[in-house]
């Protein structure tokens, strides 16, 4: 099956797209992978002249695919002025090598093309180190077919980056920087841990955002912490990790973290790469599950989503499923449909508002045991101590007693630890 987009602009690289399909997989199935594989070319600022798909008996250990439907695009490609090939898997060293041989252009698979959207989206130190280290862990199997290509190549999706200055180191040069690299996102690891030490010390809960790319993460961490954060409607709008505190129900006081969103077939190696960022999910203390239930194929989202956690460690955490987009009609019957699943969930739109009382609510409730339920007695003339009391969790009662106040709250657990004892009933 061959599409062909016909608007052209000058200013862009053209691609023509190719997808496979191994023996009877649903239509739907290979559909929302096109669809996906059209929006990551689009995050990576190039045009689609066309698409293929291919459906497979066996992947062919030479090419990937045959060499006749291997003719059949570049002549394809060549006719719509194509000066790149994406493909939606990943290929070896040998099956780039002679795919360009055939294409006669450049050829970037998929884990090329989400490596230079990460590239273009880091924009703090940490992110550019990940991605640089990432880069190079691909690069290096590759050095001989980026070599005999070095003349040519002038840049482009799949060389941002470290780029060609990849292309000019050996491969001994490239294992030294990938050891200073590692060294230097372990002093980043380093670092959070102590921050995430100083947060256990105040008694911070951590909760942490997770979900697929463009599920809507940004945007509801912008509703409940008036963060700022980067919130557009593509894939891997946030890459580098942003903590805000948020106030709960009860007046405790947590930190959400925002952090990259997951993908299918999301690459080893990058994972490895972002351990440093991605250590906020196994740090967490809750995981809010942010899902597009406004999406035809939610469940292989979920189960991309799924499996990361699993890589990660995490899958066994506290988790709330959040049901995003519900202003979308389709939304609805999805959550109630997918909630059978869940322990925990719950359904809110991040542009609407619906739903998000009742998010923080539910987050409150599962942080629970992180609260401590006091009876206080303190001296009536105590009017700082009573101030951090409302500061620092939430008081359901106070009375006069004589010279004394007796107060009912809801406080953290850290919180509780600093009062002097002599003030506390039960």
């Amino acid at each position: 099956m061959t599409r062909l987009h016909t608007t052209q602009r000058d200013d862009v690289e053209r691609a023509w797209l190719v997808a496979t399909t191994l023996g009877n997989q649903p239509r739907a199935v290979v559909e929302e992978s096109l669809r996906e594989l059209r929006a990551l070319a689009d995050t990576a600022q190039a045009q689609v002249a066309g698409e293929t798909l291919c459906r497979l008996r066996t992947i062919q250990p030479a090419m990937y695919i045959g060499r006749g439907k291997a003719e059949e695009i570049a002549a394809e490609a060549k006719e719509a002025c194509a000066n790149l090939i994406i493909f939606d898997d990943d290929l070896s060293p040998a099956q780039g090598r002679a795919l360009e041989d055939v294409f006669g252009v450049r050829v970037v698979d998929r884990t090329q093309l989400i490596l230079d959207i990460f590239a273009q989206r880091a924009l703090t130190l940490e992110g550019r180190l990940q991605i640089e280290l990432a880069q190079l862990h691909y690069a290096l199997p590759r050095l001989r077919g980026l070599w005999t290509h070095l003349e040519r190549q002038q840049g482009g999706i799949g060389l941002t980056g470290p780029g060609e200055k990849q292309l000019e180191l050996d491969r001994r040069r490239i294992e030294q920087r990938i050891t200073r690299l590692r060294d230097q996102l372990q002093a980043v690891r380093n670092r959070r841990a102590e921050l995430r030490r100083g947060r256990r010390r105040h008694g911070w809960a951590l909760v942490t955002l997770v979900g697929y790319t463009n599920a809507g993460k940004s945007t509801l961490m912008n509703r409940l912490t008036d963060a700022n954060v980067l919130a557009d409607d593509q894939l891997f709008a946030t890459l580098d990790p942003t903590t805000r505190q948020l106030q709960l129900p009860n007046n405790q006081l947590c930190l959400l973290t925002d952090t990259v969103g997951f993908i299918r077939k999301l690459p080893h190696h990058l994972v490895e790469s972002f351990m440093a960022t991605l250590e906020e999910v196994n740090e967490a203390d809750l995981l809010l599950h942010v899902i597009d239930a406004a999406q035809p194929r939610v469940d292989e989202q979920i189960a991309a989503v799924e499996t990361v956690l699993r890589e990660l460690g995490a899958h066994q955490k506290p988790l709330l499923a959040v049901f995003n987009k519900t202003d979308l009609e389709r939304a609805h019957n999805q959550a109630l449909r997918l909630a059978e699943h869940f322990q925990h969930s719950v359904a809110v739109s991040a542009v609407t508002g619906e739903g998000l009382a009742t998010l923080g609510q539910m987050i409150a409730d599962l942080l629970r045991d992180r609260v401590t339920h006091l009876h206080l007695r303190i001296p009536a003339a105590e009017g700082r101590l009573l101030a951090a009391l409302h500061a620092n969790g939430k008081v359901l009662s106070q009375k006069i007693s004589g010279k004394h106040l007796r107060i009912e709250a809801l406080v953290s657990a850290a919180f509780a630890g600093t009062l002097d004892p002599k003030w506390i009933e039960s």
